[in-house]
């Protein structure tokens, strides 16, 4: 960001944070989760979320979007989009990328995220279903269900590189 001489600056209460929540538009998953983040297998619990950065003069068109698919166990991101616009096909880029990577398990992966539009698609569940990944969804306006992505966003966001 600071090469591209991009700024971005934290949400605080004067600006809206985006919210890929759309209502019920699909099949909210349950929470297998339960804020449980911690495991001793790699790959068993990826977390994703879609976060927005703004840039320049904080305009409409002035923002990107970012998602990451992190493994809870080792907090590596196994893979990333970035897109202007926050789309299914932005969101399942990297969910593809980061399950055609896994290595056979003896155990199934879980893939938790929040409510958002993106997530509830059939073509989302169909792709972890094809990969044989159950499904876990946090609690709607519970954003503590996910905070192991929250905070990853937040460390991120809070920084000024400029």
């Amino acid at each position: 960001m600071k090469e591209q001489g991009w700024r971005c600056q934290a949400f605080n209460k004067q600006t809206r944070k985006y919210n890929s929540y759309k209502g019920t538009v699909g099949r909210i998953a349950k929470n297998k989760l339960h804020r449980r983040f911690k495991t001793d297998r790699p790959y068993q619990k990826l977390v994703a979320d879609v976060s927005e950065f703004r840039y320049g003069q904080m305009s409409q068109s002035e923002r990107i979007y970012l998602e990451p698919i992190m493994d809870l166990f080792s907090g590596e991101i196994l893979a990333f989009n970035i897109s202007a616009h926050p789309t299914l096909e932005f969101a399942l880029k990297p969910l593809k990328e980061a399950l055609d990577g896994l290595p056979e398990l003896p155990y199934r992966t879980t893939v938790h995220t929040d409510q958002g539009f993106q997530y509830q698609h059939k073509q989302w569940q169909k792709t972890l279903k094809t990969h044989h990944t159950f499904q876990s969804m946090s609690r709607k306006a519970t954003c503590l269900d996910n905070a192991a992505m929250e905070s990853f966003f937040s460390s991120h966001e809070s920084r000024d590189d400029g």
